[in-house]
């Protein structure tokens, strides 16, 4: 987690990835040069065949749940996530914090029951529900996929 104020556009490259956008024989330079200012140009994704998929990150429990969002369609953007649990007697959904890159976390008291629905909104403002996609049994360090997709 980025406990320093950090540009709304940030990219964390290794050193070889860094490294590799140097002119030749000028990569260590780069490498050495810290925080520099970049421009670049956004595209969508598209990942045909496969639907928005959601890993539970380990250490995640049932008063702390992690989920990384992967496979969007489009500008890849996700700007909210929404979570519905099985415990949950109203049926409400319930907004998760951004924690980092596509990792989004909901730090609770009561402790949560599966299954679980998500609820994603992108950046363009488009939403979509992965209607109980973590079962009722679910496991830190999973993987479950589901069957929507940004078009």
């Amino acid at each position: 987690m980025n406990y320093y104020p950090v540009a709304r556009y940030h990219f964390d490259l290794s050193g070889t990835a860094f490294g590799a956008m140097a002119k030749d024989g000028r990569n260590d330079e780069l490498r050495h040069a810290g925080i520099i200012d970049m421009q670049f140009k956004r595209v969508p994704c598209q990942y045909p065949g496969l639907s928005v998929t959601f890993h539970v990150e380990k250490g995640s429990n049932p008063n702390y749940l992690a989920i990384l969002v992967e496979y969007g369609n489009g500008d890849g953007d996700v700007a909210q996530v929404d979570l519905m649990d099985g415990g949950e007697p109203t049926g409400a959904w319930r907004p998760m914090r951004h924690s980092w890159g596509s990792i989004w976390r909901l730090d609770t008291r009561r402790p949560l029951r599966g299954p679980f629905s998500l609820r994603v909104t992108n950046g363009s403002g488009r939403s979509l529900v992965a209607d109980q996609v973590i079962p009722a049994d679910w496991q830190a360090d999973a993987v479950y996929s589901s069957d929507v997709q940004f078009d």
